[in-house]
């Protein structure tokens, strides 16, 4: 009885008090707005509206929901004999395009939609020609034929990390493993497939050097050098790296799941990494192993030649389009050499 009064005072309190009804009375709207948009289908065409609310806002479709058609696309491509890091390049470009398209079967105005889409958000020309051929291949194996002109890359290098970002990159690794990988990176000039490809029996510790199995060219095997900061970081590693063998190889960097890593998570990481030390100069993976460092060693006086070997670069031309420095470098080098 005693709590039946209770809570009759209570009622009534809030009934006379103007300021509580009015906070019951959102609270109850809001509440109720809530439930009824959440339960569409109690209704009169409501399903209807749940098909509009799941198609609109809910559902929005990931690039797991194409799963099916990127298979069917990855067969395609292993007949035709590329290598599979290119595969794995063009599986996960379409996957962003049939994100971006919504759908499996997208129409030819969508392509033109996507080319300007790439093009609005200041990603390199070189990345832009790469996700638009594997785009159109995968519009051939759906029978429809896109076209686009090739976009010639600019000579200079757009972007580069500094020393002091390479720096606070490097600081924000608490993970032994992520570190060993980023040093091995930088140092070795690599690019992101022939870091993932690295297998334990590829680096020489004493020799400070790593035998580098998938490279641009994929018919050669290569050899990088490393340097003592970079030997040491993968001493304090292999002591603690578990034993793992996948596929009959032992990878030297293996993810959580036991799976060699691709150049996709090695992207998500690094920019996970470049977030977290608060680097906001834009670049990737291969802004970070291959551009910053050639330009630094430049910056630094080093012979463009020098240079050429270290990147392991067919022509001079391609070297020389990172000689970029500083109007502050090319001076200090003009007072110090006249």
């Amino acid at each position: 009885a005693g709590d039946g009064i209770r809570t009759h005072e209570h009622l009534r309190d809030w009934t006379l008090n103007p300021k509580k009804t009015s906070r019951l009375a959102v609270c109850w709207l809001f509440r109720s707005t809530v439930w009824f948009l959440s339960t569409p289908f109690l209704r009169p065409g409501g399903r209807e509206m749940k098909r509009v609310f799941k198609s609109e806002v809910w559902s929005s479709k990931t690039i797991d929901d194409f799963e099916p058609a990127l298979s069917l696309y990855k067969k395609s491509l292993e007949r035709s004999g590329l290598k599979p890091s290119t595969i794995e390049s063009y599986v996960w470009r379409v996957g962003v395009f049939l994100k971006f398209a919504q759908s499996d079967k997208p129409s030819v105005s969508v392509f033109d939609d996507y080319q300007k889409h790439l093009f609005e958000k200041g990603l390199s020309l070189s990345g832009i020609n790469n996700s638009l051929f594997a785009v159109k291949r995968f519009y051939r194996m759906l029978g429809q034929e896109v076209a686009f002109e090739f976009v010639k890359p600019h000579d200079s290098i757009p972007f580069y990390f500094t020393e002091e970002d390479v720096a606070n990159i490097f600081h924000a690794c608490s993970n032994v493993k992520h570190r060993a990988m980023l040093e091995t990176l930088f140092y070795g000039c690599l690019r992101a497939t022939e870091l993932c490809e690295l297998d334990v029996e590829d680096i020489d510790l004493d020799a400070q050097t790593l035998r580098l199995r998938e490279t641009k060219r994929g018919d050669r095997n290569d050899i990088a050098n490393i340097n003592s900061i970079c030997t040491n970081t993968l001493r304090r590693y292999l002591k603690v790296r578990p034993e793992m063998t996948i596929r009959g190889r032992r990878p030297l960097f293996f993810s959580d799941y036991g799976l060699r890593w691709t150049h996709k998570t090695l992207y998500a990481t690094f920019m996970s990494i470049k977030k977290k030390a608060g680097v906001i100069r834009p670049g990737g993976v291969h802004v970070f192993s291959r551009h910053s460092p050639a330009t630094i060693m430049i910056s630094k006086g080093a012979d463009i030649r020098v240079v050429q070997k270290i990147l392991r670069h067919n022509s001079i031309q391609t070297t020389v389009r990172y000689a970029h420095v500083s109007n502050k470098t090319q001076r200090e080098a003009h007072e110090r050499f006249s």
